[in-house]
C-alpha cells in the first residue's frame, strides 16, 4: 500500500513537466507555421495596415 502512495506522488509530480512541455510543442508548431506561411501574412498585414491608413486619411 504504502508502494502505491509513492508512484501516485510521483506520477503527479511528473504531470506538471507534461503541461510544461505541451506549451513548448504549442509553440513549436505555431512558429513553424509562421515561418510557412510567412509570405502570406506579411502580404496580409500590408493589406491591413494600408487600408486602415487610407480609412484614416478619409476622416
Amino acid at each position: 500500500m504504502c508502494r502505491f502512495w509513492k508512484l501516485a506522488k510521483s506520477f503527479v509530480r511528473e504531470e506538471d513537466a507534461v503541461g510544461v512541455i505541451e506549451i513548448i510543442l504549442i509553440l513549436v508548431v505555431l512558429i513553424g507555421l509562421v515561418v510557412i506561411f510567412r509570405d502570406q501574412l506579411t502580404s496580409l498585414v500590408n493589406k491591413l495596415l494600408s487600408k486602415i491608413a487610407k480609412q484614416s486619411n478619409a476622416v
